[in-house]
């Protein structure tokens, strides 16, 4: 059993088990978009994940490195996640989960290219194919003419773009960092980020001048209970679980074989948007999903010895 889940398989149940946690945190987001600001929540749920990754490191002992090897890279990979965040978020508000999960599942695509482009990750036939398959399944689930394709889908296609730089980044640069480092990193970004955003809406926005639809970017800070600091708190517990989880994943394998089982979202996206909103998948979304199925056997099944490159091959 130690042998199946080390290396790249470690990684891609890693990563299945991340894709679930993450579409139902993000179907969580979505039935607050209403009562919170994105910043609101960027801030109050880093309160409580700061500590939280804080209290994890020390559980882990001297071992558990506290820090990053290098702040840079790790900055850098924050960033742009930040920013993949953002724009995921903002485009969640407005359309239904199912469709922002299939245009953002556009990123493998473009982490295959950035994988052979920048850092000299081997891209085979059949693991090119399997990614393909994989995007023919988004787009038969977007279908081209739907609100899909409004100005809005362009939001989280942008965001699947800082993801991929975002997973190239971790694999080629953040390879021996702790996965909880990582967390930790990217929760003090979502902190500076959210008082920032909370700062810039405050001087610039009058409460009454938001309309409804935008209160999701635009809206002011609102009082929170107990009830709403509960709603942090898992959110935090969220968090640190998905992005201590993608970093791990991306880690141990090839970006282009995990990104293949980073598809498995769109499965969750479907399941929770039902639990959340009544959501039914109509046979083209199943199609879509059966497809990226599909895609991911076909990865796992490539013949393949690893030829990563030197700069990338440091897996912990």
């Amino acid at each position: 059993m130690a042998r199946l889940l080390s290396g790249t398989w470690h990684g891609v149940v890693v990563m299945v088990a991340t894709t679930m946690t993450m579409a139902f945190g993000d179907a969580l987001v979505k039935s607050l978009s209403s009562e919170f600001s994105v910043w609101q929540i960027f801030v109050a749920r880093s309160l409580i994940a700061i500590p939280l990754i804080m209290a994890l490191l020390r559980v882990r002992g001297p071992s558990a490195s506290r820090s990053p090897v290098s702040w840079f890279w790790p900055l850098v990979r924050s960033a742009l996640l930040i920013a993949m965040w953002i724009a995921f978020y903002a485009a969640l508000a407005e359309l239904s989960l199912p469709v922002v999960a299939a245009a953002y599942y556009t990123g493998p695509l473009f982490i295959a290219l950035f994988s052979a482009w920048i850092i000299g990750e081997p891209v085979g036939a059949r693991r090119w194919f399997a990614i393909l398959l994989g995007f023919v399944g988004v787009v038969i689930i977007l279908r081209p003419g739907t609100q899909a394709f409004s100005w809005l889908a362009l939001l989280p296609i942008a965001s699947a773009i800082f993801y991929a730089l975002a997973a190239i980044v971790t694999r080629a640069k953040c390879a021996r960092d702790s996965s909880l480092s990582l967390s930790l990193a990217l929760n003090v970004f979502f902190l500076g980020a959210g008082v920032l955003g909370t700062m810039a809406i405050t001087i610039l926005t009058s409460a009454a001048l938001v309309p409804g639809s935008h209160a999701f970017l635009l809206g002011p800070w609102l009082p929170m209970g107990a009830r709403e600091w509960g709603l942090m708190a898992l959110m935090a517990v969220l968090i640190v679980a998905i992005s201590t989880g993608v970093a791990r994943a991306y880690q141990s394998g090839p970006p282009t074989i995990i990104a293949t089982f980073d598809y498995s979202y769109l499965i969750f996206a479907g399941i929770w948007s039902f639990v959340f909103f009544a959501d039914i998948p109509d046979l083209a979304t199943l199609a879509g999903m059966i497809l990226i199925g599909a895609a991911g056997c076909v990865a796992m099944a490539s013949p393949g010895t690893r030829k990563t490159s030197p700069a990338i091959d440091h897996a912990t």
